[in-house]
């Protein structure tokens, strides 16, 4: 959706140009070359060795996302001290230790230059489509010392049991629809001139910072608190969500997702203007 939302507001020179560096791709990670599909590669690409060598997973996992502790917040040790590029080496070739900040700005940086060689332009472009829309999912911007949720298990009435990351990963986003396409097109009518210009700004340090907050305030700051508060959290057993909790989860996810697709857009069309 973030895909989607992102190529109706691509400047036609951009959208060309997008589409062209997406056909280069041969790696048959993704269904088509397709905005759409490839905003999906970097996770397939990640997950390709995962029951292997682990080559992909183990270099790339981390940067999709920046565990900002909620009571500690270090943007810095979130980011592993934001460690430099070998001299000479590509965004795409590590370090394995870096954060989802960092790299959209590596990225960023390769995919504006016409010097970087086509293959990494190419694959700056993969990751910018995924990790734009990563970075305004609230549990990749902050944790409670649970992995970003995923040690945290919750349910609610209508679902089964899971852990707080996928809820907001995958549960509170398929209810907006079993298609992508008009799930987008719905969230795209939804956005005024007004707010497209006020999302379609920022630095993706600024993003970071929303979506902290909301993590703070929302994901973890509206779940249910139970008898024992002191507990640490993934010791707590399964919390189980309120319907208030959810259908404020299921607004917000819908406003980032707006915000995501807006700011992929701005990002892209400033890269490749």
């Amino acid at each position: 959706m973030t895909g989607l939302i992102a190529e109706r507001y691509l400047t036609p020179g951009v959208r060309a140009k997008v589409a062209s560096l997406l056909a280069g791709d041969s790696s048959g990670l993704t269904r088509t070359a397709g905005i759409a599909d490839e905003a999906t590669w970097a996770d397939k690409f990640r997950d390709s060795d995962r029951d292997t060598d682990q080559v992909h997973y183990r270099q790339t996992r981390a940067w999709h996302y920046v565990d900002v502790e909620l009571d500690r917040p270090d943007v810095d040790a979130a980011c592993f001290g934001h460690p430099a590029l070998t001299p000479g080496s590509r965004a795409s070739e590590g370090p394995a230790e870096d954060c989802i900040l960092d790299k959209i700005e590596e990225f960023r940086r390769e995919l504006r230059s016409t010097a970087t060689p086509p293959n990494e332009r190419l694959r700056a472009l993969q990751f910018l489509l995924h990790l734009v829309g990563d970075l305004h999912q609230p549990l990749h911007a902050a944790d409670d010392h649970d992995r970003g949720g995923n040690d945290l298990l919750v349910k609610t009435a209508s679902h089964r049991g899971g852990n707080l990351h996928y809820y907001w990963d995958t549960v509170f986003v398929e209810r907006l629809g079993s298609s992508a396409v008009d799930a987008a097109e719905r969230l795209m009518a939804g956005i005024s001139d007004e707010q497209r210009r006020e999302w379609s700004s920022g630095s993706p340090a600024d993003w970071a910072r929303q979506s902290f907050e909301i993590a703070r305030l929302t994901a973890y700051g509206r779940l249910p608190r139970p008898a024992a508060d002191d507990t640490p959290r993934p010791s707590r057993g399964v919390l189980l969500l309120d319907a208030a909790y959810e259908r404020e989860a299921e607004l917000t996810v819908e406003l980032q997702l707006r915000r995501a697709g807006l700011r992929l857009a701005q990002l892209l069309n400033d890269a490749l203007r």
